[in-house]
């Protein structure tokens, strides 16, 4: 049997703002540490199209390489995967995940059960969730289910009761959310509802917004619904919100981090049909100002945030659909960025995760797309593709 592998470019742009009307008015002519996302063709993980939502990444065998793990199907079943490194990127064994086909929307990576060894949660589209526990060889046994079926879009490892488990949250589009305590042996309780019942969540992120020692949920809704920041009683009562954004977005994704080096945690929105947005927060679970990252509409479905040039500045990478994904390199300020575009403009990126998969302490970019092959981008100093 025959097939080809797409030519992919190198990288489709670096940016000053001059090279296109519609990037940040505020990025710098002259970049700091510029860096860019590279792959060829053999950097793709595997050879199938298939309809990936969720790419994540973790040693699994303890071999000192970090593994993929990679989610498919979204509202069709298919079979999800895990891709062993050889080493230096190179993954070149694939094993199944389970022996069914699941509707998968994601995929996250810890230890469950605390036995040093990390293992797999996977958020399935009204079909169970389930938990696989590795057995430190990257042997999986059969997924547990656990939570309820709905219409899962995410899941969010934190241990959000503070007893130093991992807790999973499950975000279900125009549905009830709900997170499932751990109780350390990777038995994860009754599920516990948080927002409103016809929330249509695809994100949550965790963390300590308003600075009072408690872990809060950031909700990030798709469908023109309003945006929220649920802050934490201290006792897991999610019931005082903090409204954001224009209250008609439609937000897909929301990473959190100190983007202006002011102390406070800031939101950066990854929206559908309109720019995305920094939020600049001050402290006491507020915002003190923003910042629009194009002057036009874009079709972003994820944020991640890293130190992508080794500056000690959180940056930003966006994965897009019908559009290049971008990377933008902050200036320091939050304000200014300079921007590189990567990947093929007609692929849909659902979803990507930034980690160090070659070991040359920069952290790298994997993509996961629906009806299109999945791709791991090197994080190389301009000027320098070789991989």
């Amino acid at each position: 049997m025959k097939f080809s592998v797409p030519s992919i470019p190198v990288v489709v742009l670096v940016c000053f703002v001059l090279c296109d009307p519609g990037l940040l008015k505020g990025a710098q002519q002259t970049p700091v540490s510029e860096r860019r996302l590279v792959a060829n063709s053999r950097s793709s993980l595997g050879t199938q199209k298939n309809l990936t939502a969720s790419v994540r990444v973790g040693d699994l065998n303890a071999d000192g390489n970090i593994d993929v793990v990679v989610a498919n199907g979204r509202h069709w079943p298919q079979q999800n995967f895990i891709f062993l490194n050889q080493g230096n990127a190179r993954f070149n064994q694939v094993w199944l995940l389970g022996t069914n086909h699941s509707t998968s929307y994601a995929s996250e990576i810890a230890d469950m059960d605390g036995d040093g060894d990390l293992d797999i949660v996977v958020g399935n589209d009204m079909a169970p969730n389930l938990l696989f526990l590795n057995n430190g060889r990257a042997e999986f046994q059969q997924g547990v289910p656990f939570g309820t079926v709905s219409s899962v879009r995410s899941l969010t490892l934190s241990d959000l009761d503070g007893d130093g488990d991992v807790d999973v949250l499950v975000t279900c589009r125009g549905r009830q959310n709900y997170f499932c305590l751990n109780d350390g042996k990777a038995n994860l309780g009754t599920p516990r509802p948080f927002g409103e019942q016809d929330d249509s969540t695809i994100d949550v992120v965790v963390a300590d917004f308003n600075r009072d020692g408690f872990n809060d949920l950031i909700l990030a809704n798709r469908d023109r619904q309003q945006n929220f920041i649920l802050l934490n009683d201290g006792n897991l009562g999610f019931g005082q919100k903090i409204p954001f954004g224009s209250g008609r977005d439609a937000t897909r994704s929301v990473a959190v981090a100190d983007l202006n080096n002011d102390g406070n945690l800031d939101l950066a929105l990854a929206n559908i049909g309109e720019p995305n947005q920094i939020l600049f927060g001050n402290g006491k679970g507020g915002f003190s100002g923003s910042k629009l990252l194009s002057d036009y509409r874009n079709n972003t479905y994820a944020v991640a945030i890293a130190d992508m040039n080794k500056d000690k500045i959180p940056d930003l990478v966006f994965a897009n659909a019908g559009q290049p994904n971008a990377m933008f390199l902050n200036q320091g300020d939050g304000m200014q960025y300079v921007v590189s575009r990567f990947g093929e403009p007609e692929a849909r990126t659902y979803g990507l995760v930034i980690n160090d998969v070659n070991g040359d302490s920069y952290p790298d970019v994997l993509t996961a797309n629906s009806e299109a092959l999945n791709w791991v981008y090197l994080n190389r100093a301009k000027g320098n593709v070789k991989n």
